[in-house]
């Protein structure tokens, strides 16, 4: 796996399993969405100071963005599309 499927896979878990959307963690950490998403679609090569912002907003260790996932783990899904309901 490259670094950057590895950050975009690490990314969208973290991301996912704190229920954050890209838009949320984008005006959270002051980055912009679609370059968030980017990241998470592999095609963006962000800075250490930009994904020590990124973690630091997620509230977990750089070193969680890069992470080995196990073997025949299946990638994390996207948060249910819509509005959430208060």
């Amino acid at each position: 796996m490259t670094g950057r499927a590895l950050l975009a896979w690490n990314l969208r878990r973290v991301r996912v399993a704190a229920g954050i959307s890209q838009e949320r963690l984008a005006a959270d950490a002051g980055v912009d969405r679609a370059y968030l998403g980017g990241l998470e679609r592999q095609t963006e090569n962000p800075t250490v100071d930009l994904l020590d912002k990124v973690a630091t907003t997620l509230r977990v260790p750089l070193a969680e963005l890069f992470l080995q996932p196990d073997v025949g783990e299946p990638p994390p899904q996207p948060l249910r599309g819509g509005r959430r309901r208060n």
